[in-house]
């Protein structure tokens, strides 16, 4: 197997969600590219709405890194893999710098990212109300883990020329290199909901335009030489990338229709690769636009997204809600799938293959869960392990069916039923890593030339 050098690499992390690190992350993503680099975007966690504006911004796929779902060995493997033919790697973080799956020393956190990829760290800070108490910030931040390094300062919401001073000051306290200041500016907002940011996808010509300022803000305001500098300082070492393959792959192209669309927004890039490794068909469709499913479809992908968010669209898509009722075929839904195949969403007809309804509701279900196949499906045998994350505020009624997808215990320790299997269906709020587990991908496609 080939060996690959990591390409120079950085990472974005901050002291908290909030910080500015998506506005950070894709500006630099975004000058760089502009500044004639081939720059390769990665995001920390199971995050989808991130690595859609770092598509924009760097011109190719955005990616995972996510020690949880995929497990730490693969971590490296899958930077290799997504980094190709780059020079330079952006990755942003997830949360705080040291916050990682609950329960665990910082496991899955940005930091324990930054260590596997042996990748220096840019703290943003959001410097509203910041003074000199930056430099302690900085102090605790940096001598928490030694086998984090620490490399520089980028503050964000900086107030005025006096106030950018101070802050150079605290981090000239205690050796921390400032590699640029973010003024205070409303315009780069970008529209958000219940579960985060607007999707690119959704967003559309508006994406692009926040992108682009996000980049002229970047250009003119940060260091790029010296962020360039930082991220060549990284060791050299070596790693077996990644790849897209899958032993035995199945004859005869069965299609498999993948939806997309603003409705449907939410995969890893990986799975369609994988998909294609194992010998399918990849063709997409929106479920808001198009009225047939493609032509010879063998199974069907229904991955997550904002359904809810156009409920009205979908359920008037009567005829395609008809095929993908009548398509008798393997059909694997993770969360926005899930509710698209429900009998109805918020009182509008969905697809009725499932005998449930789902709702939007106010509480968030949040969190990565260690679950078990409960029942023979397309994408796993029963007694099958999987590490998946749920992210939703939505509920559908019955949570199960009789043949359940997941098992799996909550918090207390008490057992979940979770998911419906059945029919050759798969549909559940679990979202998997495709990477973790490349066997399944060819099962369903096996399935689908049946």
């Amino acid at each position: 197997m080939r060996t690959a050098e990591l390409v120079a690499r950085v990472v974005l992390a901050a002291p908290g969600s909030g910080c500015g690190k998506t506005t950070a992350a894709t500006g630099l993503i975004s000058a760089l590219r502009r500044a004639g680099h081939r720059v390769a975007p990665f995001k920390v966690g199971p995050d989808y709405i991130d690595p859609g504006y770092h598509s924009i911004a760097a011109g190719r796929p955005g990616r995972n890194l996510d020690p949880v779902l995929v497990g730490e060995e693969r971590v490296a493997p899958l930077f290799a893999h997504g980094s190709g033919n780059a020079d330079i790697a952006v990755v942003e973080g997830v949360m705080g710098l040291f916050d990682g799956r609950s329960g665990t020393p910082s496991f899955g956190s940005t930091a324990h990212v930054a260590k596997l990829l042996d990748a220096p760290v840019v703290l943003v800070v959001d410097a509203r109300g910041q003074g000199r108490s930056l430099a302690a910030l900085l102090h605790g931040f940096r001598g928490f883990d030694p086998e984090v390094r620490l490399a520089g300062v980028l503050l964000n919401n900086v107030g005025s020329p006096h106030h950018e001073q101070v802050l150079r000051d605290a981090c000239d306290e205690v050796g921390l290199d400032v590699v640029g200041c973010l003024p205070r500016r409303q315009q780069l907002d970008v529209p958000s909901r219940h579960l985060g940011l607007v999707t690119a996808v959704e967003h559309g010509a508006a994406a692009l335009d926040a992108v682009a300022a996000m980049g002229d803000l970047v250009a003119e305001s940060v260091d790029l030489e010296a962020v360039v500098r930082l991220a060549r300082s990284a060791p050299r070492r070596g790693t077996t990338p990644w790849e897209s393959t899958v032993d035995n792959p199945v004859e005869g192209r069965p299609v498999v229709a993948v939806a997309g669309g603003r409705a449907f927004t939410f995969g890893y890039a990986e799975h369609l690769e994988l998909l294609e490794a194992a010998g399918a068909e990849v063709v997409p469709f929106d479920p808001l636009r198009d009225e047939h499913l493609p032509e010879r479809t063998a199974g069907l992908l229904l991955p997550g997204g904002f359904p809810e968010q156009h409920a009205a669209e979908l359920s008037a898509n009567t005829v395609l809600r008809k095929e993908v009722a009548d398509l008798g075929r393997p059909v694997h839904a993770e969360c926005g799938g899930l509710l698209y195949l429900a009998r109805s969403l918020d009182g509008m007809p969905m697809c009725g293959v499932l005998d449930a309804e789902a709702e939007m509701t106010s509480r968030l279900v949040l969190g990565y869960r260690d679950a078990v196949a409960a029942t023979d499906s397309p994408v796993a045998a029963p007694g099958e392990r999987r590490t998946g994350h749920e992210f939703h505020r939505t509920r559908i009624t019955p949570g199960s069916g009789e043949q359940p997808a997941w098992f799996w215990r909550d918090r207390e320790g008490r057992p979940v039923r979770e998911g419906f299997a059945v029919d050759g269906v798969h549909a559940s709020y679990l979202h998997t890593h495709p990477a973790a587990a490349p066997e399944s991908v060819r099962r369903f496609v096996e399935r689908c030339a049946m």
